[in-house]
């Protein structure tokens, strides 16, 4: 799909960062002429950017319809992670394989760890409203680990596919992290996967990376489930989930 340049541009990314971050909330409705008055901009860019971010699963158009943010579904985020378990751990495993053949690989990854010790640090000191502030910091770094693994996947349709499903794990990710405690021990489920790739061991990247999946998932489910979001008629937890 051709990238979009100029005010439509402008118009996707505001729309985009306030989907993924839920200032727009799940089901919400994306009038045209209503982004058009706020946002400054003519209904034609306005239309292109919804088209787009539906053609990413973010928005539901129907032509002739009001468009809406995409309503965030149990199935669907087990789905997502399912999908994800099968991409990411693989990743993390080959990375580390190839950061134990050149360590220049392996650059990106020792900053993100030290970059994390410091916060972990600096983040257990403060009060619980100072905590809250702090969030960002966490999830800049969670991000960074996610990006820094797409740029050294030697496999390029891998890589491709896991940077194609970013734009439907943001939101998730706003989620998923709702707590200190789940903050914490997210944190420490990114120093595991930043110390097995560093150490170029993959078996436990690979474990590592799978192990932060699981626990993200049920920590999202927990969240969906005790929070009113339009999550659709797939409600109902599989006891074996």
């Amino acid at each position: 799909m051709a990238r979009a340049t100029g005010k439509s541009e402008v118009v996707y990314e505001r729309l985009k960062g306030d989907i993924e971050s839920l200032r727009l909330r799940p089901g919400a409705k994306l009038s045209e002429v209503q982004l058009s008055e706020e946002l400054g901009a003519s209904r034609t860019p306005v239309r292109e950017a919804i088209r787009r971010l539906a053609g990413e699963g973010l928005v539901d158009f129907v032509p002739g319809e009001v468009a809406r943010v995409a309503p965030i579904s149990l199935g669907g985020a087990r789905a997502l992670f399912e999908f994800r378990m099968l991409l990411e751990p693989r990743a993390a495993a080959s990375v580390a394989t190839a950061g134990a053949a050149d360590e220049r690989v392996l650059v990106p990854f020792r900053g993100l760890l030290e970059r994390l010790e410091e916060f972990d640090e600096s983040f257990r000191a403060l009060d619980a409203a100072e905590q809250a502030r702090s969030y960002q910091k966490f999830y800049d770094m969670s991000e960074g680990f996610d990006q820094a693994l797409i740029a050294a996947c030697r496999n390029p349709y891998l890589a491709r596919t896991i940077r194609d499903l970013r734009s439907q794990t943001a939101r998730l990710r706003n989620l998923s992290h709702s707590g200190p405690r789940r903050m914490l021990t997210s944190l420490e489920e990114h120093r595991a996967m930043l110390k097995a790739v560093t150490q170029g061991d993959a078996p436990a990247a690979e474990a590592a990376c799978r192990h932060h999946l699981a626990q993200t998932l049920r920590a999202l489910i927990d969240s969906l489930t005790g929070q009113d979001f339009a999550i659709g008629a797939d409600v109902q937890l599989d006891a074996a989930h």
